[in-house]
């Protein structure tokens, strides 16, 4: 299930992510790889506050949609 399917407070694990070469590279620099831990920290109209590593990033709503744990 996609990213945006789970709760503020939630960790789950990356289970794979879908979408162009630029845009999964551009995830893997900011962490976000297969098997890695992520929590939601928040969630704002769609959008969504994570925990990955030691980072605090937002994504939109359809780049979350392409993360699936």
């Amino acid at each position: 299930m996609p990213l945006t399917m789970a709760k503020p407070g939630e960790t789950v694990t990356i289970r794979k992510i879908t979408g162009r070469d630029e845009i999964r590279q551009h995830l893997a620099e900011l962490g976000f790889v297969v098997d890695e831990s992520v929590t939601v920290v928040n969630e704002l109209a769609g959008n969504l506050i994570l925990q990955v590593k030691d980072s605090r990033i937002a994504l939109d709503r359809t780049m979350a949609n392409r993360i699936l744990i």
